[in-house]
């Protein structure tokens, strides 16, 4: 990033509704209707200021896999290079919930395990009957074990998470949380032809996790 490059940005960063937008989008992807109902902010406001964020490379905008007129806003992967952004490490049971608890929920706990030492857990809306062997396969090549994992409901988790974590835009529409929870709009591997999709979830749910357990660690 060059000088002028950081100064756009900077400068989009001045203004205290758009830094308080991009403290909340490090940790999680919002709709901007949830934006407006999080910060108290009236649409056109909202927009008027995703449109700066947008300009200066910081946020972009992804399609619901579930509701196709509803997008997601997320803070852009290059996007908190040089920023002292606010990312709220969870100390506690985290659970991360998928629509069929076969891939992307199944990964991200095994991942927060690896990364944390403490456990993690995941569920469903409407599980599959066992987890998906390309979700095990990628696992065992990053070195997480998923051999013995079981699909289920989220109403048979019997934890209190004190994080959970929406990694399915169908599970995070048909939940409809409060705004506590979470949520990472990540395309479901399984409907991915590609020949390396599961190895792409696991790395962006990597990229996700890194950067809390990190903070998580510094916390401590």
């Amino acid at each position: 990033m060059d000088l002028t490059e950081r100064a756009v940005r900077f400068a989009a960063l001045g203004d205290p509704v758009r830094l308080a937008l991009v403290d909340d989008l490090a940790v999680s992807d919002r709709s901007p209707a949830e934006l407006g109902e999080r910060h108290g902010l009236a649409s056109n406001l909202v927009a008027h200021h995703l449109a700066v964020l947008e300009r200066a490379g910081l946020t972009d905008r992804t399609r619901s896999a579930g509701d196709g007129r509803r997008r997601y806003v997320r803070l852009r992967p290059d996007a908190a290079a040089g920023l002292d952004l606010e990312r709220p490490a969870p100390h506690g049971p985290v659970l991360f919930v998928c629509t069929h608890n076969s891939a992307r929920s199944q990964l991200a706990a095994a991942v927060w395990s690896q990364r944390t030492g403490t456990p993690a857990h995941s569920a469903g809306t409407h599980p599959a009957g066992r987890v998906h062997p390309g979700a095990v396969a990628a696992a065992e090549r990053a070195g997480l074990d998923l051999s013995s994992a079981a699909t289920r409901r989220i109403g048979e988790v019997a934890v209190d998470p004190v994080q959970v974590v929406t990694v399915c835009d169908r599970a995070h529409e048909e939940l409809a949380p409060e705004g506590s929870w979470w949520h990472w709009s990540i395309p479901d591997p399984v409907d991915d032809p590609a020949p390396n999709a599961f190895e792409a979830t696991l790395a962006e749910i990597t990229r996700r996790i890194d950067p809390l357990t990190t903070a998580r660690t510094t916390a401590a």
